[in-house]
């Protein structure tokens, strides 16, 4: 007589991986209610009791919390940057580039914008610093200055994305990058991505033009 196969349990997670869990559930729930939005909405979405999500947060506002500075975190776009290809030309470098930078901030203007139209005010500490209780896990919320840490290390990734046409520019890579970034965090609906890489490449007059 054989023996039944012994059926495996899966790894029980860990805190910080069911807090991720989610935080990710959360998030599309939270662009379209914000803070009107229920712990019951977001474990159902999750697939977990109710009950979990309080083991994980200690009330709905840290979780709100939570779900702002992944809404904030630049980890994502970061990785995007990453993955397009010196190959391709400048053009469609610096495209795929402000596409992705524009998704990122649209997700998280989206999610702000939903959690301050509905009344949700992020925590201070005692020094009146952004952050969560006393006592909180360290990586719930950006901690101070790290906006600038983000806009360092995009910064950062655009200039890798340029370095290889370093040559045939008239800026150096980190000022372009500075430029690039300038007019895509100001820009409203147009110019397009497209567009406003083919102004910063070429410039806004036509071949021949003079503006005098």
């Amino acid at each position: 007589m054989t023996d039944s196969p012994t059926r495996r349990r899966a790894p029980a997670m860990s805190t910080e991986q069911r807090r991720a869990m989610i935080v990710a559930a959360a998030l599309p729930l939270v662009a379209e209610h914000g803070a009107a939005v229920t712990t019951s909405q977001i474990a159902r979405a999750a697939g977990i009791g109710e009950g979990t999500v309080f083991r994980a947060f200690g009330d709905k506002d840290e979780l709100l919390d939570a779900c702002l500075a992944e809404a904030m975190n630049p980890g994502h776009v970061l990785r995007e940057l990453a993955s397009i290809s010196l190959d391709e030309p400048l053009p469609d470098r610096l495209t795929q580039a402000a596409e992705a930078l524009h998704a990122h901030l649209g997700r998280m203007g989206t999610v702000i914008g939903a959690l301050h139209g509905t009344g949700h005010r992020r925590e201070r500490d005692r020094g009146g610093r952004e952050g969560g209780r006393e006592g909180g896990r360290e990586g719930d919320r950006p901690a101070p200055g790290n906006r600038e840490a983000s806009m360092t290390a995009t910064r950062e990734a655009i200039v890798e994305l340029i370095e290889p046409d370093r040559a045939a520019l008239r800026l150096e890579p980190g000022k372009f990058a500075s430029v690039f970034l300038g007019m895509l965090f100001t820009r409203s609906r147009e110019p397009s991505p497209e567009e406003l890489v083919d102004i910063l490449l070429h410039g806004a007059l036509k071949s021949g033009g003079s503006a005098a």
